[in-house]
């Protein structure tokens, strides 16, 4: 007798700050796909091991997470796969479509938790960096730049509305090797930083990212 091993089959039929946040880590960083045999699938493949425990942890999952190594460069990957025809069927309304590279679209996420479907998005597909500009200069300034990454214009479009009808007026996509970027300066990766942490009263999270916008504001300070 087979054993069938348990998931949250309801997670992404209602809004939460939890749902948010996995599905926007999913679309960055996800998948879903149907086998020969006509059965659907999702799986998330990243590089933090311990983030994926906790998104496994979120979807009540008791699957297997392996551990895969990119032939070209080494490179090690953590993969949880999960078969369910019921959370495919949900993501696909969600505005999942299989081999989904080119073709993502944005979910209308309420506003309530679109901060929480950011920051997913943004721990799966973003990127901050702080440096220091005017280095010609005897006094240099320290700057902060938030990057959100897509081979999807449209996708990075809709998000940037989105993300100006929450306050955030500025920002500008550009591209680069077929990869379009969407990029904040300081106020505005400021603001990011309030949109996505403010209300966090859950663990789902990069602590890396989270950790160089707190280094930028008390330097700041």
């Amino acid at each position: 007798m087979p054993i069938y091993k348990k998931v949250n089959k309801n997670l992404f039929k209602k809004w939460s700050p939890e749902m948010s946040y996995v599905l926007g880590f999913f679309m960055a960083d996800g998948y879903v796909f149907t086998s020969k045999r006509g059965a659907s699938y999702f799986a998330i493949q990243i590089k933090d091991k311990n983030l994926l425990f906790i998104i496994r942890s979120v979807l009540g999952s008791e699957h297997k997470i392996s551990k895969r190594i990119h032939n070209k460069n080494r490179s090690v990957f953590y993969r949880l796969q999960i078969g369910s025809n019921s959370i495919y069927k949900d993501l696909v309304k969600l505005g999942i479509k299989e081999r989904k590279t080119y073709r993502l679209e944005l979910p209308n996420v309420p506003k309530k938790y679109f901060g929480d479907f950011v920051r997913g998005y943004f721990d799966g597909d973003g990127n901050v960096w702080i440096g220091r500009i005017h280095k010609d200069r005897k006094k240099q300034s320290v700057a902060i730049q938030t990057v959100f990454t897509s081979c999807s214009e449209g996708f990075l479009k809709f998000l940037h509305c989105k993300i100006k009808d929450n306050g955030i007026s500025g920002g500008g996509i550009s591209c680069k090797k077929n990869t379009f970027c969407l990029k904040y300066s300081i106020n505005d990766s400021l603001r990011l930083y309030n949109l996505m942490y403010n209300k966090l009263d859950n663990n789902l999270f990069l602590s890396r990212k989270k950790n160089q916008f707190e280094e930028f504001i008390k330097m700041r300070v």
